[in-house]
């Protein structure tokens, strides 16, 4: 076998690591137009497998376009390295989360630079070193000291099998959203940050970036912005207000009892002024609740269920007294933690209502038909016109809401505003291996925050893993501390930050990792953020990403940088899946990169990735895939390593002269020009790396069959404008292998600092077109016309076809319609 026969792919592959680590081809240079390219960091509880590959190819693939475009390409690593993963492999293998985390990293590094990642390793960070999460601490004192941090006591959601609380957002399906466990309710003292304070700026901001639009509707639906009426109900014995919020003033005069959470602190109130018997329903109910995994997302499909208090409320518009419940589908942290209910005209309260047997009234009638409770078999929630309503009878119900709302605010008994399902962000977990939240408390001074000199607050050595409870509340080198304030006796806070925090900025701080003295140099952040095009995982929208966009929101008003968006575009991909399920460590499905890599090389792996499907759909693992990828890179070596060999024509090749060549290699040489506008178009603009993969290919088979004559200038300035051209263009997929093939045509490297590519519009379009042939109007046939071919050299070839003549021979023809490039129609009688 000869070399020419097969790809070397692991001695290139070495060569090629050597040479760009060696040579920092890769190290953003700081001058220049910059574009920001960046994949969603990986977590590292374990060595990476082929899913992980698939987001890191398709970044890839983007930053060695650009850094061919001519921009100053940043492009860095790092690793979401704290989080309960780590944690409970110390529990099980009676080793220190660091050193499973540092290993796991190291792994992780190694596989990265065999795949060929054009990462700049000089900006790498791991969220777990101390110099990163000293920054932690610090941005969250800056948040206590604009209120953007606080604690609260409150009821949690609580994982006990993490034993951790999680947000909203990291509950899913009543499950945790790492574990799959059952979520119960739990009081706890928390610390939050206060994302509601940018509700508003959240939905905006969507205007200013370009993000699929399913993952902007999953945003504006968790923040979930409604204009309504905020109503004040009283209690009937002790005239405490009950505020309930509705989008549905329309309905007021309908309201015929009001619902509770279980947790609402007027119910404890209730419980003083009713029966024991009453009493201790009220409280089995509520430790019912407690126990139950209720969350927004799972209010949806459960069983309505509730226990009437005894205690009544007036309706403020009638003076209507009402019963007043507790429910199991009102959350305390969800609105007011009350509602109104108008059975007659929403469909949970009437079914609700009539479970329980309660009252309802009819409120709005439709112009079509007479409503009576006694026949309705749902709520009426259509448009219609108000009536039992007051002075508001006859009013268009759209119309009412208006005239309702202001009506109340003026009589002091409601207030018109704005509210959003948004709540703010709990981030207190009860876990070692996270960020120690800096707070302090003194028994004389209260909450202190660390002083910033003394930062960061470091996670200690002496804690003993097992898995019960928080293992930080066992360090008393950590916990006994001296009030910054006072400098009396102080214990430190036990609870460590949501690893959400550690990914919140981190695209910040990769601009300036170095920095000991602030998060990111504001001259630094002004050239660099914000991130010019994102890649991961369309899960992430209402956790990450919008996380990601609040820290943004504060540090811009901190004054640490400018811009108010963190990433201008976004690109989701979708999973790998394998044997019908999502390729994870947990499904024992993952196939190894290292396997992959060993057997077929990194570049066969990385073309796969890119050619199985578009980025948004899901990917299904195909061992045949990978062999058709590892053949066609081998077909593709033969063809140019055989006539690279042929000594290069060093003037002239990249002007070709067209009339010079035979038909065949004119055909070849205007599939070059047209290939390299598909590859740039589907990367550059539609990011279709699979169409663009598709193109090469056909490049090839149109490149593969044709020989070269080594005696002909024109034939061999052909061979290496194809040649090259095809490098270049396959360069951001299959960087060892072009690099290598870069080089044998006699180029010195890097292939990546080389122009992309530019074609010539002239050639490239189409040589032939598909030409219809019609007699009296209707199709007799399809031929294969040469490009503006003229009338007559269409009705040669039209005549020249036995299925057109077919319907003319004999015939006299009155009339002819010639369209260029489309059709000839000949009326005949």
């Amino acid at each position: 076998m000869t070399e020419h026969e097969q790809y070397p792919y692991r001695e290139t592959e070495e060569k090629w690591h050597k040479y760009w680590e060696t040579n920092k081809i890769f190290k953003s240079g700081g001058t220049g137009k910059k574009y920001y390219v960046l994949e969603m960091f990986p977590y590292p509880s374990g060595y990476l497998h082929m899913g992980h590959v698939r987001v890191y190819t398709i970044g890839d693939v983007i930053a060695h376009y650009m850094r061919m475009q001519g921009y100053d390409v940043i492009h860095p690593m790092g690793y979401d390295a704290f989080g309960l993963p780590a944690e409970n492999a110390a529990i099980k293998n009676k080793v220190h989360p660091a050193e499973w985390t540092r290993k796991n990293i190291e792994h992780a590094r190694g596989q990265f630079k065999r795949l060929g990642m054009s990462y700049d390793w000089d900006r790498e960070l791991a969220t777990c070193d101390e110099s990163y999460y000293k920054w932690n601490q610090w941005l969250f004192i800056k948040l206590f000291e604009k209120g953007l941090a606080y604690r609260k006591a409150t009821a949690v959601n609580w994982c006990p099998d993490c034993g951790t609380v999680l947000a909203n957002e990291q509950v899913h399906d009543g499950k945790c959203w790492r574990c799959e466990h059952e979520v119960v309710q739990k009081d706890l003292t928390q610390w939050f940050f206060k994302t509601t304070a940018y509700s508003q700026e959240l939905l905006d901001g969507h205007a200013k970036i370009d993000w699929p639009e399913r993952v902007k509707l999953m945003q504006e639906n968790w923040i979930g912005r409604s204009e309504g009426v905020r109503i004040l109900f009283k209690e009937d014995k002790t005239g405490e207000d009950i505020p309930v919020f509705t989008t549905r003033p329309d309905t007021i005069f309908g309201a015929t009892y009001v619902v509770l959470a279980p947790s609402h602190p007027l119910v404890e109130k209730i419980k003083k002024g009713v029966p024991p018997d009453r009493v201790k329903e009220i409280e089995a109910f509520q430790e019912k609740v407690r126990k139950s995994d209720v969350t927004v997302t799972t209010l949806i499909n459960m069983e309505k269920e509730g226990v009437d208090t005894g205690a009544f409320a007036i309706n403020p518009v009638n003076g209507r007294r009402i019963p007043v419940w507790i429910g199991n589908y009102v959350l305390m942290d969800y609105g007011t933690g009350a509602i109104m209910a108008v059975p007659t005209h929403d469909e949970r309260d009437f079914l609700f209502a009539k479970k329980y047997k309660l009252p309802m009234i009819v409120v709005i009638q439709p112009e079509d038909k007479t409503l009576a409770v006694e026949g309705m078999q749902a709520a009426y929630e259509e448009e219609g016109v108000l009536v039992n309503s007051g002075d508001f009878d006859g009013c268009g119900n759209i119309e009412a809401k208006k005239k309702i709302a202001a009506w109340m605010e003026k009589k002091g008994i409601g207030r018109i505003e704005v509210n959003y399902k948004l709540k703010d962000w709990l981030l207190s977990r009860q876990r070692y291996w996270g960020t120690p939240i800096p707070a302090i408390y003194c028994d004389k001074c209260g909450i202190v925050m660390e002083k910033t000199e003394n930062l960061p607050v470091v996670l200690p050595d002496d804690i003993e893993f097992t898995g019960k409870g928080n293992p930080l509340e066992g360090s008393k080198s950590f916990m006994n501390v001296k009030c910054p304030k006072c400098g009396g006796h102080a214990r430190r806070e036990t609870d460590t930050m949501d690893t959400f925090v550690d990914s919140s900025w981190y695209f910040v701080r990769y601009c300036d990792p170095k920095n000991n003295n602030l998060p990111i140099d504001k001259t630094v952040a002004d050239r660099e953020l914000p991130v010019d095009q994102y890649i991961g995982g369309p899960e992430h929208a209402c956790m990450h990403l919008i996380y990601a966009r609040f820290f943004t929101y504060v540090m811009r008003d901190l004054g640490l940088i400018s811009c108010s968006e963190p990433f201008k575009k976004l690109l989701t991909q979708g999973m790998v899946v394998k044997d019908g399920a999502k390729m994870s460590k947990s499904k024992g499905n993952t196939v190894s990169p290292d396997d992959m890599i060993e057997k077929y090389g990194s570049d066969t792996a990385r073309l796969f990735m890119l050619f199985a499907a578009p980025p948004p759909m899901d990917l299904e693992w195909s061992d045949e895939g990978v062999e058709g990828a590892y053949r066609f890179l081998n077909r593709v070596w033969r063809k140019i390593t055989a006539n690279a060999n042929t000594a290069r024509q060093e003037t002239g090749y990249k002007n070709i002269d067209i009339g010079k060549l035979d038909a065949q290699k004119q055909k070849l040489l205007r599939k070059v020009h047209r290939t390299i506008k598909k590859v740039s178009n589907d990367i550059g603009i539609e990011q279709q790396f699979n169409t663009a993969v598709a193109a090469l290919m056909e490049l090839f088979n149109e490149f593969s069959p044709v020989n070269f004559d080594p005696s002909s200038a024109e034939e061999m300035a052909l061979f290496y404008f194809t040649a090259e051209s095809m490098v270049l263009l396959m360069a951001p997929f299959v960087p060892h292998f072009s690099e290598e093939l870069w080089e044998r045509l006699g180029n010195k490297p890097s292939v990546f600092m080389q122009k992309w590519p530019v074609y010539d519009e002239t050639l490239t379009a189409e040589e032939t077109v598909e030409f219809v042939l019609q007699v009296s109007g209707k199709i007799r046939d399809r031929i294969s016309l040469k490009m503006n071919a003229g009338q007559a050299e269409a009705e040669a070839a039209a005549f020249a076809s036995p299925k057109f003549r077919e319907w003319t021979d004999g015939k006299t023809v009155v009339k002819k319609i010639f369209v260029a490039n489309k059709l000839l129609n000949v009326v005949v009688k």
